[in-house]
């Protein structure tokens, strides 16, 4: 367990101990209040039948009371009863609040695990791909040299992704990050060429303005992998999926625009719901995870993700970031 994680269970154990103290003082103190206004509500001074005071003792004295027990022992054990149940009451919040850390480590893992499947699909794919080239190369005694770099570099693009995930998950930042967009953008491309070339797919750049943003590259390029992941899976043969890179005065801005026949059977807003599917028309199965994945990074980082249009003749999104000045 992270440094991290160890602070927060102890600031959880505190917290509910603290909550479980005090609720279970306030319970006591209510039953012992309540049992002493009972006790003075029903009790009576001794001799207050005599109009002089009690016998044998000095005219007006009256500091000795009389109890009634049939009164107050019922009282004493109904309030006993309360204060059990409401101390029951307070150990299943307190139940409750305790495994709550516990149950958000596991969303936290189970979410991990699916998206680390996720995000390892693509270069996974483009490995086997990339693999498969170079045994027909090998078989035609062809070189392989190139190939074996491409090879590489995927493989050190997955260790990238692996280290961002695992910062991700962690909860940690990099604000003091910052990377070329048109650089990132080439670099996705050239992650998905393999997976384009399969689906008969062009992929093309258009820089309007030169532009930095401030994440890490490869965060950037995990971010344009999965749309262009999406946008391929949902284009045409032979059609095109473009990037274009702009920016204003505080945000650069990206778009990934398709040729596709646009998004149908959900609402644009709902595509980033986690594990909400559109209608897939014979498509492979999309599990719904990319474009949350997307979002969920690109919040991190301080922009946004939106679907700007979706036509039956393609679809844009519209990706913001804060623009490193």
């Amino acid at each position: 367990m992270s440094d991290a994680d160890t602070r927060r269970v102890r600031r959880a154990a505190l917290s509910i101990g603290l909550w479980v103290g005090v609720s279970s003082g306030v319970v006591v103190a209510i039953g012992i209040g309540v049992l002493i206004a009972v006790v003075l509500a029903t009790s009576r001074r001794e001799g207050e039948e005599h109009d002089g005071g009690w016998p044998g003792g000095p005219d007006g004295m009256k500091d000795d009371f009389i109890v009634d027990i049939d009164v107050v022992v019922p009282t004493a054990i109904v309030l006993g009863v309360i204060g059990v149940v409401l101390l029951g009451v307070v150990a299943a919040v307190a139940a409750r609040r305790s495994v709550r850390p516990l149950g958000e480590a596991l969303r936290r893992q189970r979410n991990f695990v699916a998206d680390a499947s996720h995000e390892l699909r693509t270069p996974l794919t483009t490995l086997t791909s990339r693999i498969q080239v170079l045994q027909r190369r090998q078989d035609r005694g062809e070189d392989l040299e190139a190939g074996l770099t491409d090879l590489r570099h995927d493989a050190d693009m997955m260790a990238d992704l692996l280290n961002d995930l695992l910062i991700a998950a962690e909860g940690e930042s990099r604000a003091d990050a910052n990377v070329d967009v048109a650089t990132a953008a080439a670099a996705a491309i050239a992650a998905m060429t393999t997976i384009a070339q399969d689906a008969e797919v062009a992929l093309t750049i258009a820089v309007d303005q030169q532009a930095k943003a401030q994440l890490p590259e490869i965060t950037l390029v995990r971010i344009l992998v999965a749309l262009l992941d999406n946008a391929v899976q949902h284009s045409p043969a032979r059609g095109t999926v473009s990037i274009r890179i702009g920016r204003d005065l505080r945000n650069v801005t990206v778009r990934v625009i398709d040729e596709g026949s646009g998004i149908e059977g959900i609402s644009p807003d709902q595509v980033f719901e986690r594990f909400a599917r559109p209608r897939e028309s014979g498509r492979p199965r999309s599990f719904g995870l990319g474009l949350s994945l997307v979002r969920d990074v690109a919040r991190r980082a301080g922009g946004t993700i939106e679907v700007e249009r979706s036509t039956a003749s393609g679809t844009i999104f519209l990706l913001t970031l804060p623009a490193r000045r």
